[in-house]
């Protein structure tokens, strides 16, 4: 089977972007992770497929599979590739659209200066909707802001202690003194398949510059490090401001580059905690192309 694609980044996170708003290609998960292989296939850390819309409140269906070819929940750096895609190729002149994921509907935003704006809805906290097996670790009290962070037994001896939250998808964040030495690449995949994440869990190292600047690494579900990750960017900084530790608005350096993450939801109010995060950066195409994919 031959196929049209376009490889697109933000920040640094790669996508292969598929237009199925004609038809869908029917691809197999094995094809999926031949697309994503970069030895093999075109080398990226998820592919997104444009679908047309499944119901008339929306613009667009978006759907993604990591690199290892399971479908996964979100993607906030291709939701801001899925905007620029859908502009870029004519499938919309709106500068404005709302798009169907697995866990609902998300709003897509570009702006004048160029960047991408996503409205990533509301962080869940509900610890069986993340979802997190709350036997599987130790709760450690946080009384002075309502919340709490769970301590995790790892193979390797080590107890790390994360703040759990989803944004459409699982995350564990920790703090760190210093990403550049943090055990991203030994940790990450030993708390990605805790017992505690029933679906697995995307791994966040944080490291707070100041209340409005952090330092991020992500190793995600699935892929493995990437340069850059929206959702995990978007769940480190709601844990932060929940814990009274960063302000509403934060620039998050990643390896690939600068997200700006805002979320007005922190303090006590159970109705705070139910504002949308909003993300905003950069979304380039780099090339397009067809290729051949393999039966």
């Amino acid at each position: 089977m031959r196929i049209r694609f376009t490889k697109m980044q933000g920040a640094g996170n790669d996508f292969i972007v598929l237009d199925e708003t004609r038809g869908l290609l029917g691809l197999s998960p094995a094809q999926y992770r031949w697309l994503a292989d970069r030895h093999f296939g075109i080398g990226a850390d998820q592919i997104l497929s444009v679908r047309a819309a499944p119901q008339p409140d929306v613009d667009f269906e978006y759907v993604i599979h990591n690199a290892d070819g399971g479908e996964v929940e979100h993607c906030g750096n291709g939701a801001r590739c899925f905007v620029r895609f859908v502009r870029e190729r004519g499938l919309t002149d709106k500068t404005s659209v709302r798009v169907k994921v697995h866990g609902g509907v998300i709003e897509l935003h570009e702006l004048p200066t160029g960047q991408v704006r996503v409205d990533m809805g509301p962080p869940v906290f509900e610890l069986p909707r993340v979802p997190f097996d709350a036997n599987q670790g130790v709760r450690v009290p946080r009384p002075e802001v309502g919340w709490e962070t769970w301590k995790l037994a790892l193979p390797d001896g080590s107890t790390p202690e994360v703040a759990v939250v989803s944004m459409g998808n699982p995350h564990a964040v920790q703090w760190v003194d210093d990403v550049d030495t943090a055990p991203v690449l030994t940790q990450g995949p030993l708390i990605e398949h805790h017992a505690a994440f029933p679906r697995r869990v995307n791994v966040g190292f944080l490291q707070a510059l100041s209340r409005s600047q952090v330092r991020l690494r992500v190793f995600e579900r699935g892929a493995g490090e990437t340069l850059a990750c929206g959702t995990g960017a978007c769940a480190a900084v709601v844990a932060g401001i929940r814990l009274g530790r960063l302000d509403p608005e934060v620039q998050v350096q990643t390896r690939g580059g600068v997200l700006t993450i805002a979320w007005a939801g922190g303090g006590h109010a159970s109705a705070a905690l139910t504002r949308p995060v909003f993300m905003s950066g950069p979304a380039t195409t780099v090339f397009l192309g067809e290729i051949e994919i393999p039966t």
